[in-house]
């Protein structure tokens, strides 16, 4: 039988606030992110370089399945390469919008105004691709199994928006469908596919987003939820939990 050694360990640098600090820690960081928009109306002027690679580092702590850290974020601010993938990521979002879009799918983007046209991809100073890595090759070129690489890279992603808008940077979480192209005009390898393409920039001057409204607290939290008295709860499996 093989005996595994123990995992190496550090102590956990963590301070323990009071609670007021953490209840203002909290208010101010909703504060903060609830001013996040997706933004479609891009200024051109260029943003500090070193600001989105500390965002993509911050995006890279992550938790990950298994410690994968399945990822590769590429960082696009050359003129030809944004050219290159506006026009493919049109070519798709023109195909989606006149012949795959069920009325269904179009009548819930009314309300945000968007179309087939994507100037955006080429105004935005910075465009991030965030690749997944379905799985890891060794330096021997051997496979290595990758887990829960979707929500791994989802987390990251959510972290990496974060981080951007914190700084003062807006983005806009851009998902051609199929992606595709961006693996062949980046020339990425078959372990990674395309997750999410993110502009990357400051608001025009004249910027204007949707007016909608987010779901109140009441709505998105349950506290304790039990079956009902009588009622026998499922389990995902369908089978009634014991």
């Amino acid at each position: 039988m093989l005996v595994s050694a123990p995992p190496a360990t550090v102590r956990l640098a963590a301070d323990r606030l009071d609670e007021a600090t953490m209840r203002a820690r909290a208010a101010d960081f909703l504060t903060t992110i609830d001013r996040r928009r997706s933004v479609r109306s891009f200024s051109p002027e260029p943003v500090p370089l070193d600001v989105i690679r500390t965002a993509i580092q911050a995006a890279g702590t992550a938790p990950s399945g298994a410690h994968m850290q399945p990822w590769t974020f590429a960082l696009i601010t050359d003129p030809d390469l944004k050219r290159q993938i506006r026009e493919a990521a049109e070519a798709e979002e023109r195909a989606t919008y006149e012949h795959r879009m069920s009325d269904e799918w179009r009548a819930a983007l009314a309300p945000l105004g968007t179309d087939w046209h994507k100037p955006f991809l080429e105004l935005a100073p910075v465009l991030i691709v965030l690749f997944r890595q379905d799985f890891g090759v060794r330096p021997d070129g051997t496979r290595r199994k990758h887990y829960y690489v979707q929500e791994s890279c989802g987390i990251a992603l959510g972290f990496l928006i974060a981080a951007l808008h914190h700084a003062g940077l807006a983005t806009l979480t851009h998902t051609p469908s199929p992606m595709a192209f961006l693996a062949r005009i980046l020339a990425r390898p078959e372990n990674e596919k395309p997750f999410i393409l993110l502009p990357v920039g400051y608001p025009s001057a004249d910027c204007e987003v949707p007016a909608l409204a987010r779901k109140p607290l009441a709505e998105i939290l349950i506290e304790n939820p039990r079956p009902a008295s009588g009622s026998t709860a499922v389990t995902p499996s369908g089978r009634a939990g014991e």
